[in-house]
């Protein structure tokens, strides 16, 4: 996912989100069921990158000695000028294939798709580009100032011209890989072949921005680079979106190219290739890979992470005859999806360690504790059904993104978890109703549930039962259920005196439905009382200000329902069952004086990262009001005298950033977590992170081996009684 600025979003999770996928994408016949096999439509096409870039651009740094690298093939064009690399004749220095012969009309006699004939007509330009730097010196050339001539010479494939910022009946996304907006989409230019349409993109749902450079574009190709070494400091280039290695004397492509995780055009046409390294499934952003006259009999599963391909370009490689008639009569985006959804299965990651905050002393004395409590909460965002779609999450395999498949996962991890609240967000009422209270009933867990406030406006049950909500689960044998409540957010907003004439409460609070679920629960045996908090905060990156409003009122509203949790009297003993004998507990009922001293977990998808104002304000208990992340709006008291709460939270997760708990190619970071009330809980041990071997090789989550973009917490707690309240309620006790 894209999360700009300092509070990542979920920009996929939107109330009305539909698929809208332009096209159904085929998937393996040995994955799906005979005759299920969905009906194929024409692909998108791929996008017109101008290999010859004109107007204004940036020209590519075509000079490795501007930029020293470290190996030593590119050493000898430190000393050499354009001019010691003179054109072949006819233009080549690649020997022409046998098989790279093709009528632009007809393959094999028959009609050629249109993708095809736009590769062809690709491969001929890549042909045409095999002098040293080549396409640096065209760009070079087309950056120059030329005189205006007096008849003025316009290209009839240039769109309009912009207005108000956005070009009137054009297409924004026909641009240049090199051609790049402030925000980071693709401009406007000219389309590089008059002979082939302006193309249009498929809908990104996320983009990513390479570093800051001066420049983005390298050109290496027609120097006769024999060998590129896995310390070679083209690698450290992290910030290239376009890289031409184009005919050169190449055998291999080291596995380091995977370091280049911007990259949208990759040009390793007229090398010696044989295979190509697995690790290219790692450039997500890659929308043209051009592998045309290489020696390619087969292509590594792993390109089919390449959700973002619109053209692989394979012409003149005695490919595999299934692998290029996919091309030629689907497209590019069908061969990534059978190479995606037929792929091996990759080897599981090791379990994930559980990681002891404790001393081994301090540890010792807690077993040895007659009357410790200790208590567990895992917390877990498992990707509502109606969320994963291939366009959002066109690098899973299908199979893998099933609901069918994802959910078994999911119930494994939060039973193996044998946690005693399991705190779930994204379950749709269908979920919860007819799996998930059906499975974990039968490991002991009882549960309190509600979807998102537009469910109560559906007449349509099928639709209502697509709503997500917040489920929590607790262990039925040991607590007992106090109260429950529901947390509308938009309500609670409407009710406050503050906010009423406030514009942006209207205009940027109300709209959003988002919920949290708050349990009084009370431990059967000792009579501890514990607040859980189930929360999903808003996703939206331009709505930091809703976030923050969003966990002030739950923060808000948890401190009054905590102290009219702590007037309630203590739960007079339980009577012993038939044939139990009656023993007192361990130790007295506590009473608490006030809500404050009631422990107190928050978990939840915050969509905040560490960096933001919502973790600043839960972790520091204040928040100034003029804080960057209102974004300048006014909400009443809020951003008069701002925020303020008395709770005394912290993050299990003690240090920042230490652990992902959200895994996509464009996104990977801290936005979920388990908050607890320091002055009565401590933590004992917390759920490991995925070992970093295994995320190195995944472009991202959901796959085979996790069933959600999100990954859970858990964390283990223990109960801190005070001394002073021990000697005050044995006293109670006792009297």
């Amino acid at each position: 996912m894209y999360y700009p600025q300092q509070s990542p979003g979920i920009n996929h999770k939107l109330a009305n989100h539909h698929d809208q996928s332009p096209w159904t994408r085929p998937h393996h016949p040995i994955l799906v069921a005979p005759g299920s096999q969905s009906t194929v439509g024409p692909p998108p096409p791929s996008p017109g990158y101008a290999l010859y870039p004109n107007g204004s651009v940036n020209p590519m740094q075509h000079h490795p000695g501007h930029h020293p690298l470290s190996h030593p093939p590119l050493q000898h064009h430190h000393h050499n000028s354009l001019t010691h690399y003179p054109s072949p004749p006819n233009g080549t220095s690649h020997p022409q294939h046998p098989y790279a012969q093709g009528s632009p009309a007809s393959v094999n006699g028959q009609i050629m798709s249109q993708h095809w004939q736009q590769q062809l007509l690709k491969c001929e330009m890549v042909r045409s580009s095999r002098s040293p730097h080549h396409r640096a010196r065209a760009s070079a050339m087309a950056a120059r100032s030329v005189a205006k001539s007096a008849i003025t010479i316009t290209n009839p494939n240039k769109p309009p011209p912009e207005v108000n910022g956005t070009s009137k009946d054009s297409d924004p996304s026909s641009g240049s890989p090199t051609d790049v907006q402030s925000d980071g989409s693709p401009s406007v230019t000219n389309h590089p072949s008059s002979t082939v349409a302006p193309i249009a993109v498929a809908p990104r749902p996320h983009t990513i921005r390479p570093p800051e450079n001066t420049w983005s574009s390298l050109d290496m190709g027609g120097v006769n680079i024999k060998n590129l070494p896995p310390n070679s400091g083209l690698f450290s280039f992290t910030f290239l979106v376009t890289l031409y290695l184009n005919h050169n004397a190449l055998t291999s492509v080291p596995p380091e190219i995977a370091k280049l995780r911007h990259l949208e055009l990759l040009d390793l046409s007229g090398n010696n290739l044989t295979s190509l390294p697995p690790e290219l499934g790692m450039l997500t952003q890659l929308k043209e890979l051009y592998v045309f006259d290489n020696h390619l009999s087969t292509l590594p599963p792993e390109l089919g992470t390449l959700h973002q391909l619109q053209t692989l370009g394979i012409e003149g490689n005695p490919l595999d005859g299934h692998l290029k008639s996919l091309v030629q009569k689907d497209g590019t985006p069908a061969l990534v999806s059978y190479l995606r959804d037929s792929g091996p299965v990759p080897a599981p990651p090791p379990d994930r360690v559980w990681k002891t905050l404790l001393t081994p002393p301090e540890r010792d004395a807690l077993l040895h504790d007659p009357s410790a409590e200790a208590f567990s909460v895992l917390c877990y965002n498992i990707l509502c059904e109606k969320y994963a779609t291939e366009r959002l999450y066109g690098y899973t395999p299908a199979w893998a993104l099933s609901w069918e498949y994802r959910k078994e996962l999911i119930l494994n991890e939060v039973v193996n978890s044998d946690a005693d609240f399991l705190c779930l967000q994204e379950v749709d009422v269908a979920q919860y109703e007819d799996y998930f209270t059906k499975n974990l009933g039968l490991h002991d867990y009882e549960s309190v549930y509600w979807p998102k406030s537009r469910a109560k406006t559906m007449s349509n049950e099928q639709d209502r039962r697509l709503v997500d909500g917040c489920a929590t689960f607790y262990k039925a044998s040991r607590y007992q259920l106090v109260e429950k409540h529901l947390l509308e957010f938009s309500t609670v907003a409407m009710q406050r005196q503050d906010f009423k004439k406030t514009d942006d409460m209207f205009n940027r609070v109300l709209g959003k439905d988002h919920i949290a679920v708050i349990c009084l629960m009370e431990d059967k045996q000792t009579g501890t009382r514990f607040i859980i908090a189930n929360a999903h905060i808003h996703w939206d990156p331009a709505y930091r200000d809703v976030k923050l409003v969003q966990v002030a009122l739950l923060v808000e509203e948890i401190e009054k329902i905590a102290n009219n949790f702590a007037k309630l009297p203590p739960r007079p003993p339980q009577k012993p069952q038939d044939g139990e004998e009656n023993l007192p507990p361990p130790r007295p009922p506590p009473a608490y004086s006030d809500g404050t001293k009631i422990p107190l977990v928050i978990c939840g998808d915050f969509n905040s990262v560490p960096q933001s104002g919502v973790y600043e304000f839960l972790t520091n208990g204040t928040l100034a009001a003029d804080h960057p992340d209102f974004m300048s709006h006014m909400y009443g008291r809020y951003t008069s005298e701002g925020l303020r709460h008395r709770l005394g939270l912290k993050s299990a997760y003690a240090v920042p950033g230490e652990q992902l708990t959200n895994y996509t190619p464009s996104f990977q970071g801290m936005i979920d977590y388990v908050w607890y009330s320091a002055g009565n809980l401590g933590v004992n041990a917390v759920l490991g992170e995925v070992d970093k071997g295994y995320l190195e090789k995944v472009v991202g989550f959901p796959n085979a081996h996790f069933p959600s973009d999100h990954i859970s917490l858990c964390a283990e707690f223990r109960v801190k009684h005070p001394k002073d309240q021990l000697s005050r309620t044995a006293v109670q006790h006792s009297s």
